[in-house]
C-alpha cells in the first residue's frame, strides 16, 4: 500500500487530488493548517487527517513523528501554497510589491516547502519507491514569463512567479541530491480556486490530473522533469 502526505489539502487542488490518490487505494493523508476542516476533509474521502502548518517548525516535526509513527510515508506532495491579492483581489504588481509582501508568500511557498521536505526526507528515504512532487507553476518558467508570445508574459505580479522559480531551483538541487527518488514539478494550470479568486478557467479536477499522475510514478518513472497536463515547460 502506498502512503501519501498533501499539503494544503482541505480544499482546492490539494483535497481533488487527495480524493482522487485515496480511490486509487493509496493510504492518504490529509494534511491542512485547520483541524476542523482537515478532519471533515479527510473524513469525505476516507483518507487520514495530519494538523500541518508549513510555516510552522513544531507543527511540521509533530506531523513527521505521527506519520512515522503510523507507519512512514511513500509519496509527499508539496502543494500549499498563497498568492498574495490586494484590495478587489487585484494582483500586486512590480511598482506595489513590498519586502514584506515577497517574505510573506516566501514563507509558505518556499520555506514552507523546504521545511515540510526535510522533515519527511528520513521517512522517504526508508520507501522502496519515493516520490516528491513539487506544485509549481507556468509563472515560474523565466523563459514563459520573458516571452511575449505567452500568457505568462502579461502577469503582473513578482512574489507568486518569484516563489515559483525559487520552488524551481530547490527541486532541480534535491533532484540531483537524491537519485533514487522520483521528484519532479508540476504546472496543474489555471485552475478555479480560492487562490485565484475561483478566476480559474478550469476545474480542480482537470488541474489535479497532472498532480495524480506524477504522484504514481514507480521507480523507473520519470524525475527532474517540469510538466503540464500538456506536456514539457521551458525552464
Amino acid at each position: 500500500m502506498t502512503t501519501t502526505l498533501i499539503t494544503g489539502a482541505n480544499k482546492g487542488l490539494g483535497f481533488e487530488t487527495a480524493r482522487q490518490l485515496a480511490e486509487a487505494g493509496h493510504t492518504v493523508y490529509v494534511a491542512a493548517r485547520d483541524e476542523g476542516r482537515g478532519r471533515a476533509a479527510a473524513e469525505r474521502i476516507g483518507a487520514r487527517f495530519v494538523q500541518l502548518d508549513v510555516t510552522d517548525d513544531a507543527s511540521v516535526d509533530a506531523a513527521a513523528k505521527a506519520v512515522e509513527a503510523d507507519g512512514g510515508l511513500d509519496v509527499l506532495v508539496n502543494n500549499a501554497g498563497i498568492e498574495e491579492r490586494g484590495p478587489g483581489n487585484a494582483v500586486i504588481g512590480a511598482a506595489d510589491v513590498t519586502a514584506d509582501l515577497m517574505r510573506a508568500t516566501f514563507e509558505t511557498n518556499v520555506f514552507g516547502l523546504v521545511r515540510v521536505t526535510h522533515a519527511f526526507l528520513p521517512l522517504l528515504e526508508r520507501s522502496a519507491a519515493p516520490v516528491i512532487v513539487n506544485v509549481s507553476s507556468g509563472l515560474g518558467s523565466l523563459a514563459a514569463m520573458s516571452d511575449p508570445a505567452t500568457p505568462a508574459f502579461a502577469y503582473p505580479g513578482v512574489a507568486y512567479p518569484a516563489s515559483k522559480t525559487a520552488v524551481n531551483a530547490v527541486t532541480v538541487q534535491l533532484v540531483k541530491a537524491f537519485p533514487r527518488f522520483r521528484i519532479n514539478l508540476v504546472e496543474p494550470g489555471f485552475t478555479r480556486t480560492d487562490l485565484n479568486g475561483n478566476t480559474g478557467v478550469q476545474t480542480v479536477t482537470e488541474g489535479a490530473a497532472v498532480i495524480v499522475r506524477m504522484a504514481q510514478v514507480g521507480p523507473d518513472g520519470p524525475t527532474g522533469t517540469y510538466t503540464s497536463v500538456h506536456g514539457p515547460l521551458a525552464w
